[in-house]
């Protein structure tokens, strides 16, 4: 069975309670889902190696590769219980916060984290409760903090809390995450993601734990990571904009100038972006999104991303299949949208000084100037699939590969479609059996023409410098 997608765009859907067996799995890659979450911040490593089973199981039946990202949770912030569960607040109240476990009340509250007391400066503030709280800091002290309201009306026990423009000398990684990361990597996931990245160090200290066993993809989440973002995406080899934390923590009218200055800056290094966190939200209790969740979608796309990621819509709500269906829809609509394609040609990243990326972003001219229907790369460790992609072409990127990883690994890249063939030996052969392909999966007819690119030797990585324009007999 073929499984085709009608949009360039990928969407990355969680699994969780609502979506943890086969048939809501199955319906859920048949709606559009490319990359499948595992969100480590809840369940067993049990419930996520079944899902894990469950996909890998799909990917055989529909001989289609589908990525598996596990997402670690990071460190956590929040604050302790209270006497009566929670307290009301007023504005100008002040509330001692301390490393005391007694359950607090109107006066005091425990707040576990030495590290934050003894690095919150006078006037600095928290955001509590995704910022429905705003306390700044008026006095510190051995083992305690001062803080006093500015806004919010109540706050309950183990809420979380956020300190813009604060960095904190907490590890990125947890002793859960290295647990979870180990099993995450023996389970034979293709991505892990890193939440609480504040500066490179972090990134390297994954780099360094992942090796070459999974790719790595930093969540964009704090302040201090914009600082050295461009430093930080060399080290990674995807970005996700996690706009839940990013957006409190800095102002919500920044939230959409940084999600475009990110997207371009990743798509210049060639390397996939998601925009994640709320984008049809309402859809966990009901059937259809807002008009401004379907225009946040529709903002992301027009932005450019790889990917559009779904989270409690699928993972927890009461409509998974069909959040991933209206996704899919979104995108496939904007996709041909007029403006679109102007959008996407106003800006093509440089080509870069060497031949490999000289000849794929010669194919993508080639493809434009005589109408291809698709462009083929083929490539064994994506290399050529992801500058096809940074391109943004307006005709699918089909990456030919004899490594599966490779296959999984291109499904979050703009437009690439992965096959995994194992008896070519040579680019005469790779052409045959791509103008087979391509018509098989329906990307040109009889009469049509692809453009393709490979390396000689035949098979080597980096090896890329062979352009061919080939006709479907």
């Amino acid at each position: 069975m073929i499984i085709k997608r009608n949009r360039q765009t990928k969407i990355l859907a969680t699994l969780g309670p609502a979506s943890g067996d086969i048939e809501v799995i199955e319906k859920l890659l048949r709606a559009g889902v490319d990359i499948f979450r595992l969100n480590f911040s809840h369940g067993s490593h049990e419930d996520h190696k079944k899902r894990l089973d469950i996909i890998r199981a799909l990917e055989e039946k529909y001989n289609h590769p589908i990525a598996i990202l596990a997402d670690m949770q990071g460190p956590k912030l929040r604050v302790g219980r209270f006497k009566e569960g929670q307290i009301k607040l007023t504005e100008g109240m002040k509330i001692r916060l301390d490393l005391d476990e007694t359950l607090g009340d109107e006066t005091r509250v425990c707040l576990p984290h030495p590290e934050v007391i003894n690095n919150m400066p006078v006037d600095s503030e928290i955001l509590l409760d995704d910022g429905k709280v705003r306390m700044k800091i008026v006095e510190t002290g051995k083992e305690y903090l001062i803080g006093e309201i500015i806004s919010g009306s109540k706050l309950s026990d183990n809420k979380g809390f956020n300190i813009p423009g604060v960095i904190l000398p907490i590890e990125a990684l947890t002793p859960k995450d290295l647990r979870d990361i180990d099993a995450a990597l023996e389970m034979g996931v293709d991505w892990i993601a890193q939440s609480f990245v504040q500066k490179p160090e972090d990134v390297k200290q994954a780099r360094e734990i992942i090796g070459n066993r999974a790719h790595l993809m930093i969540k964009i989440e704090k302040p201090s990571a914009l600082e050295y973002l461009d430093e930080m995406i060399d080290l990674a080899d995807g970005v996700m904009i996690a706009r839940g934390d990013l957006g409190v923590e800095i102002p919500p009218e920044n939230v959409p100038a940084v999600q475009k200055k990110i997207i371009r800056k990743v798509r210049a290094a060639g390397k996939p972006v998601v925009v994640a966190t709320q984008m049809l939200e309402s859809m966990i209790e009901n059937a259809r999104p807002t008009r401004a969740e379907a225009s946040d979608v529709a903002t992301a796309v027009y932005d450019g991303t790889d990917a559009v990621m779904l989270s409690a819509e699928t993972a927890a709500g009461k409509y998974p299949v069909e959040s991933v269906k209206i996704m899919d829809n979104i995108c496939e609509k904007i996709e041909h949208d007029e403006l679109y394609r102007p959008i996407m040609d106003a800006e093509h990243p440089n080509t870069e000084d060497n031949s490999p990326d000289a000849i794929t972003t010669a194919a993508h001219q080639v493809a434009e100037d005589i109408n291809a229907s698709c462009i083929v790369t083929y490539t064994t460790t994506g290399g050529t699939a992801l500058r096809a992609a940074r391109q943004r072409p307006d005709v699918p990127v089909l990456c030919l590969t004899q490594d599966y990883k490779t296959a999984r690994y291109m499904c979050l890249s703009y437009g690439v479609r992965s096959i995994v063939l194992d008896d070519v030996t040579d680019f005469d052969q790779t052409v045959d059996k791509a103008c087979e392909i391509v018509k098989k999966l329906e990307f040109a007819k009889k009469g049509e023409n692809i453009v393709m690119t490979a390396g000689v030797p035949f098979g080597t990585p980096g090896s890329t410098n062979n352009l061919r324009i080939a006709w479907i007999n």
